[in-house]
């Protein structure tokens, strides 16, 4: 293992001194005992303790490195990172999405990888997530997620208590306004109890929740991108220079989720859900919720705190079929960074299979260095979880790419416009009109501040 280190570092070392220097009054590391301290800054807690049985085995080799790993939640991660960025404190390495990677790309904040660690680094990174990060020719991160597609979590003792066969899961559908071609929702409403243990479909079920069908909310990821794809719409026109969020595919399926929340009462009400992201989740894991869609990143919660059997199937298909988004993580090295060196031998050690093979290890994620992906199967098959329903949905469907930073822009203005569309108190059209309306008007405004001669828009 040192000697992959060394050689990997000494990469590392001879492009990145080769290709960038310190930024005038860039900032400097305090050195202690005669250590650099690298600053590794995430917003997944499961993976920074990977993160830290990693760093670990590195310091062992590069005893005059300190990696010192930052986790921030991921609601206050962006503005946070945006307010570091811009008074020069920024970590050495960052974890970055696709919503925001490009912006700091084209700002000059990111060590250009290629540069880094020569262009044949990529070969042993996920060529989806490579491509995914990839901009102008250059990439702007080391790859370090694959987080595979979205699947459908399911409390095995609360199907059985329904009489619902786990297998029958892979084949829900479901439909705008519901009919025939729905079997989601007549599901859901057996599956959601009130206090009185009478079911969704009863006429009698009185709203006072103790079990809920489902997780249906302001969730991009594993809700509504995912409805949003299966309905035939998406969010970005294929060049990502513009927002489609006010067409019928996207009516169609914020309606569908919306009236599982505030007509069937069969999903958490919005004032829980926009007031705390994980709600559903925890519902879930304590035994209140029967099915829960999310992707592989609540795999480790779901392990760990579930006292029940459960399992994984397959997301319910659309009008337009199953479709999934399938997302990637990178570690960004900060162009500004003080010690470049030492920085360079932190992101080639990450992009190592030794280095990243700790992430998968404990089941915290699929790493996206592809020779370090046998660890996290290997975990999850010795604990009897099939993991393929993550998988053979992006292989067995079509996707919907990734949000690009013009989301990133424009998320600020989008969500409190989506958090009412949810809660009921902006309808469906007129909230996904203004929703559409306030998207463009963020991103005009950003251009205009980092152009001021271009036309504002009206």
């Amino acid at each position: 293992m040192g000697v992959l280190i060394v050689a990997a570092s000494a990469v590392g070392i001879a492009a990145f001194g080769a290709s960038t220097a310190p930024a005038p009054g860039a900032r400097l590391t305090p050195s202690e005992q005669g250590q650099t301290t690298v600053t590794v800054r995430v917003w997944d807690e499961t993976v920074a303790a990977g993160y830290e049985k990693s760093f670990t085995a590195f310091e062992r080799d590069n005893p005059d490195i300190d990696v010192e790993v930052e986790v921030v939640p991921y609601a206050e991660y962006f503005d946070q990172l945006a307010d570091d960025v811009d008074e020069g404190d920024a970590p050495d390495v960052y974890w970055l999405n696709s919503s925001h990677y490009e912006d700091y790309a084209e700002a000059g904040d990111l060590v250009d990888v290629d540069a880094v660690l020569s262009g044949s680094a990529r070969r042993a990174w996920s060529p989806a997530v490579v491509e995914q990060f990839t901009h102008d020719g250059s990439l702007w991160g080391v790859p370090q997620l694959s987080d595979g597609g979205i699947a459908l979590y399911y409390n095995a003792d609360l199907l059985a208590a329904a009489g619902v066969d786990p297998a029958s899961l892979d084949d829900l559908t479901w439909a705008p306004g519901g009919g025939a071609d729905d079997t989601l929702l007549p599901l859901l409403q057996r599956l959601t109890l009130d206090d009185q243990g009478r079911n969704a479909a009863d006429p009698a079920f009185d709203g006072t929740v103790t079990q809920y069908g489902y997780n249906a909310g302001n969730d991009l990821q594993a809700i509504w991108y995912d409805y949003l794809g299966s309905a035939g719409g998406r969010l970005e026109d294929p060049e990502g220079a513009s927002f489609e969020l006010d067409t019928p595919e996207a009516q169609a399926a914020f309606q569908y989720l919306v009236d599982l929340v505030g007509v069937h009462r069969v999903a958490p009400p919005a004032a829980a859900t926009n007031a705390d992201p994980d709600y559903s989740r925890d519902q879930f894991t304590a035994g209140h919720m029967a099915l829960f869609q999310s992707g592989l990143y609540s795999l480790s919660t779901v392990e760990s705190e579930a006292q029940f059997d459960w399992g994984v199937a397959m997301m319910p298909a659309g009008p337009a079929g199953r479709v999934s988004v399938s997302n990637g993580i990178v570690a960004a090295g900060d162009a500004h960074t003080a010690h470049l060196d030492d920085t360079a031998k932190v992101l080639a050690w990450l992009g190592s299979t030794d280095g990243a093979e700790y992430i998968g290890r404990d089941g915290a994620a699929v790493p996206a260095v592809t020779g370090a992906q046998e660890p996290y199967y290997a975990y999850w098959a010795s604990r009897g979880v099939d993991v393929s329903p993550f998988f053979d949905v992006i292989a067995s469907g079509d996707t919907i790419p990734a949000p690009t930073s013009l989301y990133g822009t424009a998320q600020p203005a989008l969500d409190p416009l989506l958090d009412q569309v949810f809660a009921g108190s902006l309808p469906v059209p007129e909230g996904l009109a203004a929703a559409q309306a306030a998207a463009e008007a963020a991103v005009a405004a950003a251009e205009q501040v980092s152009d001021p001669s271009a036309t504002p828009a009206p």
